[in-house]
């Protein structure tokens, strides 16, 4: 990256849903970087596919399957890591799902099984890599909010509440592990062109058209947009940096529409 404050050599970083989309852009820029990597997903085909791509970059880099709503999965998954590469200094938080219906149509079952993933998952990840961050002396952990976690959609209710607490457990993290000289922060993605709002497009009538008109940068964000952030998040370059929720969003969050 050109400098000693953006370099991750050496470190090792743990990217949940890190086999495409956001995941893939941020576990790119890890791995530029200097990073190794471990996408941490449930399709391992795709896995294996972002795998390659990581490796044509020179990055060391290994796949690990998990559930990230399945506690013993995440615990699994991070021993692995650590005994592939005897060390974890990055986790990246991505995974995550969505269900697009009005409120009154969500049904329990579709609302807890948003929340295990968005909410659930984060906040077993961050339980299951502390004490190896702690041991190692400190740490980086990169959450994912959302432009919901700053106002209200009305097609996806249990989608915004994940993505609001996954805010409020950032700033919680943040507070309770700075001591151990681990930082906690969060993106927040704006429109991003990927599986996920693709279909969005298709369910959502005139989202494209509008959110293109509201973006100030005149156009949808793409996953390479995140390598930067996830660089900086994840290096010394933020070590006095923890508890913030950072928009990339091409200024959607700031314009009146």
């Amino acid at each position: 990256m050109g400098s000693s404050l953006f370099d991750l050599t050496g470190r090792v970083a743990i990217v949940t849903g890190g086999n495409g989309g956001i995941g893939l852009g941020m576990a790119t820029g890890l791995a530029e970087a200097g990073a190794a990597i471990v996408i941490a997903a449930r399709d391992q085909k795709k896995s294996a596919e972002a795998a390659e791509k990581l490796q044509k970059l020179g990055a060391r880099v290994a796949t690990v399957e998990v559930d990230v709503k399945d506690q013993n999965s995440v615990k699994r998954m991070v021993q692995a890591t650590l005994d592939r590469f005897q060390r974890v200094d990055i986790l990246v938080a991505n995974a995550g799902i969505n269900i697009r219906k009005p409120p009154q149509d969500v049904s329990a079952e579709e609302w807890q099984a948003v929340l295990d993933v968005n909410l659930n998952g984060p906040f077993f990840c961050a339980q299951a890599v502390y004490p190896a961050m702690k041991a190692q002396g400190g740490g980086k952990i990169i959450t994912i909010g959302s432009m919901t976690s700053i106002f209200g959609v009305p097609f996806a209710p249990a989608y915004s509440a994940t993505k609001g607490g996954v805010v409020q457990l950032t700033r919680s993290l943040a507070t309770a592990w700075a001591k151990d000289n681990i930082q906690v922060n969060c993106v927040l993605p704006g429109w991003i062109d990927t599986d996920l709002t693709r279909q969005a497009r298709k369910q959502v009538q005139g989202l494209h058209e509008r959110v293109e008109a509201r973006t100030p940068a005149g156009r949808w964000g793409e996953p390479k947009d995140f390598a930067g952030v996830a660089v900086f998040l994840a290096s010394h370059a933020s070590d006095f940096i923890t508890g913030a929720a950072i928009p990339v969003d091409g200024g959607y969050s700031v314009s009146g529409g």
